[in-house]
């Protein structure tokens, strides 16, 4: 659709609101995912693209990432003390600098088979386990989402992004299978996840004894808890569906048509906006591999600067009640950094 100018300063308007509100209100970073479901219908009604297939959407589309942390939680209530057990003795045995390494690269390579939901529940359930201070237990947090969201790209299974991907190139000619994901970013991923890895064994430990959970942060595992928890989840992914679709006649206006250096800059959204969004409306079967390789990592990267900008840090975030200022003042420094380092070799490398 057509967009007048006034849709479309309202619609980057709303942009601008949703990156900087959360950060300068209390309200809404409070109330984060009412704050989005609020922006997700003013952008559906700007945009005029309400119909009864996106509300069937915005409805269904929440449900399994739901009923996932939902099952998780209860899972975890029942398993706690030995999954903290293990916990507690593999940093004993390697000490804690090694058990952080292998924390957020293990999760970040298996999130691709394991799915970036699962994965984002069990490092919410493990990083409480751990001998950090909230600040430091934050930053590991932030570092293992940037892995867990590059690792789960590789595959059509780890999340929606790399699922839309393979389906638009299945056809020629990219014939896009199970590897091609892993052929064109595995390098690029691995590389990226060992860094963040690295990053991480600087996270100190607290000064309280090891194994003893901060009073403050420890999790509540009761039923009401992890059911309300669940529910905040259904609200926040339903307001990512709503925003998405209101936004989308403004992405296909302003972005779809521009180079790939724009675009890698541009993708800097997907810190509000879901990547999925985007990456259906830029991949198309003629994009090139190069391209294409230039588009993704710069999703997949910006999309941990921000808690809406990927399922794994929604969920951390809900579990860990970190807030928008507490993400963005570990996160957006490091993914700028990030994102600056991978366009320089990308384009030596391509």
């Amino acid at each position: 659709m057509e967009l007048s100018a006034l849709q479309t300063g309202l619609l980057s308007g709303l942009i601008l609101l949703v990156l900087v509100l959360p950060l300068v209100w209390h309200k809404a970073e409070e109330n984060l995912e009412l704050f989005l479901f609020a922006c997700g219908v003013t952008a559906v009604s700007v945009s005029h693209v309400w119909s009864g297939h996106l509300l069937i959407h915005a409805l269904k589309d929440p449900i399994k990432i739901t009923v996932a942390v939902l099952v998780a939680g209860l899972l975890f209530r029942k398993f706690n003390v030995f999954l903290q057990t293990l916990t507690q003795t593999a940093v004993r045995k390697i000490g804690l600098r090694w058990t952080v390494f292998l924390i957020v690269f293990l999760l970040g390579l298996f999130s691709s088979l394991i799915t970036a939901i699962i994965a984002a529940l069990i490092l919410a359930e493990v990083v409480v386990m751990l001998p950090l201070a909230r600040e430091q237990r934050v930053k590991l947090t932030v570092l293992s989402c940037f892995s867990i969201g590059m690792g789960a790209v590789l595959t059509a299974i780890g999340e929606p992004l790399g699922t839309i991907v393979i389906s638009k190139l299945s056809g020629a000619p990219h014939y896009a299978g199970f590897f091609y994901l892993i052929r064109h970013l595995g390098w690029f991923v691995l590389a990226g996840m060992l860094l963040i890895s690295v990053l991480a064994t600087r996270v100190k430990a607290a000064a309280h004894r090891p194994g003893s959970l901060p009073a403050d942060t420890a999790e509540d595992h009761s039923v009401k808890s992890i059911g309300l928890r669940a529910g905040k989840v259904y609200l926040f992914v339903m307001a990512l569906v709503l925003l998405g679709d209101g936004l989308k006649p403004l992405a296909l206006r302003t972005i779809s048509h521009l180079s790939e250096s724009w675009l890698y800059w541009i993708n800097m959204l997907s810190a509000v906006l879901d990547n999925a969004t985007l990456a259906a409306i830029e991949v198309t079967p003629a994009i090139s591999d190069r391209q294409l390789t230039f588009l993704l990592m710069s999703l997949v990267i910006s999309g941990g600067m921000m808690i809406p900008g990927n399922i794994p840090n929604i969920i951390c975030a809900s579990k860990l009640r970190i807030k928008s200022k507490e993400w963005v003042k570990h996160a957006f420094g490091l993914g700028t950094i990030l994102m600056i380092g991978c366009f320089l070799i990308l384009h030596i490398c391509l």
